[in-house]
């Protein structure tokens, strides 16, 4: 692994152990060219995920775009850093379980929908705001019409 501070090719493995509910594992890391220490993650891929946008664009899967979209919708909502984890995880997980390497951006957006409606109804509606682009109040009240019956 190369070094984020000064570039050198070599770093030496300090400590590893298991994180996010063992789907992933933590390593702390030391840099013997420059001193410093860092951490990096490293996850099981299953597979090369492709998002096939709406405009036929295909774009590789960013999981860290996962991450900052579900993190934006439960801004300053009562769910814990452990609980985002296992829904972006619980997603990835599902998205490469597929079985399919394209995988349609409206997927994504639906899994995302699917997992905030379980976790939290407020994030649930700011990213049905966003990934279904509300423009007027009477959308809000439209979608939040619909929450209420029965699927």
């Amino acid at each position: 692994m190369r070094c984020p501070f000064c570039g050198e090719a070599d770093t030496q493995v300090k400590d590893s152990r298991p994180s996010e509910d063992g789907v992933a594992i933590r390593r702390r890391r030391f840099c013997g060219g420059c001193g410093q220490r860092f951490t990096t993650i490293e996850r099981v891929q299953l597979r090369e995920l492709i998002v096939v946008k709406a405009d036929d664009r295909r774009v590789p899967f960013d999981r860290d775009k996962l991450s900052r979209s579900i993190r934006i919708a439960l801004r300053k909502r009562p769910v814990s850093e452990e609980r985002i984890e296992r829904i972006v995880n619980g997603i990835v997980r599902q998205l490469e379980s597929s079985g399919e390497s394209e995988i349609t951006s409206h997927a994504v957006g639906e899994a995302v929908m699917d997992s905030l409606k379980a976790v939290d109804k407020v994030a649930y509606v700011r990213f049905a705001s966003v990934y279904r682009d509300f423009r007027e109040p009477s959308d809000f009240e439209a979608f939040l019409g619909s929450m209420d019956k029965p699927t």
